[in-house]
């Protein structure tokens, strides 16, 4: 969708919006790093987000993944930033078709700082020399497909002294097609309402979007002005004066500048405004938490899981559970798929179903890391307190998730802890919920005033033992169905058919039944092949003839992988009934034992 639509709409709304911005991290690690944040800072419902591009596309290539990713993966509306720096125009066009192909359809256009190492501007050769061109460009080539913004410069730009003229330079922009103006950062909160004005004076009628930065530190906020020479004003630094070497008391006081900016703006009639997190998250939360700013659950959640802005995938209403904790591999992995008829999940006749690919295989740390939160497991035990650790919130993942419990498991966080120790190694649950309010704070999704309903499920790696032992129990209650499976592919379940198992379904005035989450074999057997091999990526950060890589291949090639639902969900404990033998006379031993070790 085109943000400028977006904005119309908020604007019709009479409601606040606001924007983030992120820049390409310079190491993998940083990269994954920054998609755990957006995933968390999609949650602060912004209508959009930018990436930024590196001078002469030295980050093209990243910038395009992020914005493919935060597209398809976390259902974030982005723009991307396009520069003409050092840009053939076949660069540009590029650069367009990549950004279109991904679903994209906005785009920053910016004339760009100089190279590095490189004092002043210049045009590359078949290239754009200002950021008009680029504008003109883009509505020559594409109509009206993109929804073009353009840089604004409360202070003036660097390179023109002329205040006057750098105005009358963005209406140029903006009457060669640009739809919105979203302006540099600053810190003159006067500078920018005559900026303002001023625009509106001369014609330009599109939103303008202000340009805020919650200063972070005194050495910080130093380098950030020096990129465009900044003015501060000196009540500014007379007030950090005081508390300039606490890095804490510099935050807090950045975020209620920040927040005093946005409330001056809303007297002035702007309700929009665009964060410059510098792939930061607190200060943006807290200046949105003070600003009692919260958007609509329905925007951010409108299915229990972040829809795919991919065109590809649009008609995309319902997944397995199988997607819940390794979101980009499932994402990449079905990305070829080739439809999705009749609000189906995925088309299991399609040559490309279950595919892997390299992303979906690896494990999310450097093997440093994960040998400090796993350590070097020499038995069962060892292992399965790992995962216990896990559930508690104590290490920051295990391979088959990268992120913490998601909220809704809080309430079963100690009963996960329990089975893991008694040798139930969970990678995914779900607890049962009986109807509450789509606007839930957790549990809660899509339009107002409908109900939210789950099933209890879990996932689990188990040995061959206790899985007899668990089937002979399953057996005895109805309400249970599962299916298990080795790395061989032998499977044994209690369903009768082949249907799919919906566990998440929702209630919505004038619509039809949703239900967006299902349990199927098609997908279970799809998945299983990632999940035993992230035991094998799992096993090779040791030395092979180790004790802890062959204790790890032999649960590899040994244990079966797991899925069970029950489904009574009203039954809130029925699922858990199936541990509580055990439970009841092992489990203080059990937690004992994992306490003194550690």
């Amino acid at each position: 969708m085109k943000v400028i639509d977006k904005i119309k709409r908020a604007e019709q709304e009479g409601r606040s919006f606001w924007s983030f911005e992120y820049f390409p991290p310079k190491t993998p690690q940083g990269v994954q790093n920054l998609y755990d944040r957006m995933e968390r800072m999609q949650r602060y419902g912004p209508e959009f987000v930018d990436v930024t591009w590196g001078a002469g596309g030295t980050s093209a290539d990243l910038t395009t993944e992020i914005v493919a990713t935060a597209q398809s993966v976390y259902g974030l509306e982005t723009m991307m930033h396009l520069t003409c720096t050092n840009m053939p125009v076949q660069q540009i066009d590029d650069a367009l078709e990549a950004a279109k192909k991904c679903g994209c359809q906005n785009i920053l256009a910016l004339r760009g700082d100089p190279p590095k190492g490189q004092a002043n501007w210049e045009s590359c050769e078949s290239g754009f020399e200002h950021a008009v061109d680029l504008v003109r460009y883009i509505r020559q080539k594409y109509g009206d497909y993109f929804c073009i913004a353009v840089a604004g410069h409360p202070e003036g730009h660097i390179d023109n002294p002329d205040k006057e003229d750098d105005l009358l330079r963005l209406k140029e922009k903006v009457d060669a097609g640009a739809d919105l103006v979203v302006t540099q950062l600053f810190f003159d909160i006067e500078a920018f309402i005559t900026f303002y004005h001023k625009a509106r004076a001369i014609g330009i009628e599109c939103p303008i979007l202000p340009g805020v930065f919650p200063i972070q530190n005194y050495s910080g906020l130093k380098r950030v002005i020096a990129f465009n020479d900044n003015f501060v004003p000196q009540k500014i630094w007379d007030e950090l004066e005081s508390i300039k070497e606490d890095d804490t008391a510099v935050k807090e006081y950045g975020i209620n500048l920040t927040v005093d900016f946005i409330k001056r703006f809303r007297q002035e009639g702007i309700n929009g405004f665009h964060l410059y997190t510098f792939n930061l998250e607190r200060s943006s939360r807290l200046v949105l938490e003070r600003l009692e700013l919260v958007a609509p659950i329905e925007n951010i959640k409108p299915l229990p899981w972040s829809p795919s802005l991919n065109n590809k995938r649009a008609k995309e209403n319902v997944r397995p559970i199988f997607w819940k904790n390794r979101t980009k591999s499932y994402i990449q992995r079905t990305e070829t798929w080739d439809e999705f008829p009749n609000g189906r999940w995925g088309d299991s006749r399609s040559p490309a179903f279950g595919e892997l690919d390299g992303w979906g295989i690896n494990l999310r740390y450097p093997v440093e890391q994960c040998i400090k939160m796993w350590g070097t497991p020499k038995s069962a035990d060892d292992i399965a307190s790992t995962f216990a650790r896990y559930c508690k919130g104590e290490i920051a993942g295990i391979p088959w998730s990268s992120q913490q419990l998601d909220a809704e498991t809080e309430i079963i966080r100690q009963r996960l802890s329990a089975i893991n120790l008694l040798g139930y190694l969970t990678i995914n649950s779900q607890p049962a919920v009986n109807g509450v309010k789509s606007s839930h704070s957790v549990y809660g999704w899509g339009p107002k005033n409908g109900y939210v309903y789950q099933k209890a499920y879990l996932e689990f790696f188990v040995s061959p033992d206790k899985l007899s032992e668990l089937i002979a129990k399953i057996d005895k209650d109805p309400q249970v169905t599962y299916y298990a499976v080795n790395k061989q592919g032998d499977l044994r379940t209690n369903t009768q058919n082949d249907e799919p198992n919906a566990v998440t379904w929702g209630v919505f005035p004038g619509k039809e039944i949703i239900q967006p989450t299902i349990v199927e074999a098609i997908a279970f057997m799809a998945w299983k092949d990632e999940a035993f091999e992230l035991w094998s990526r799992w096993a090779r950060i040791y030395e092979r003839e180790s004790e802890s890589a062959e204790l790890i291949l032999d649960v590899t090639n040994n244990y079966y992988l797991i899925n069970i639902v029950h489904n009574d969900f009203q039954d809130e404990n029925g699922i858990w009934r199936l541990f509580d033998l055990e439970i009841d006379g092992e489990i203080s031993r059990k937690l004992l034992q994992s306490n003194v070790a550690r």
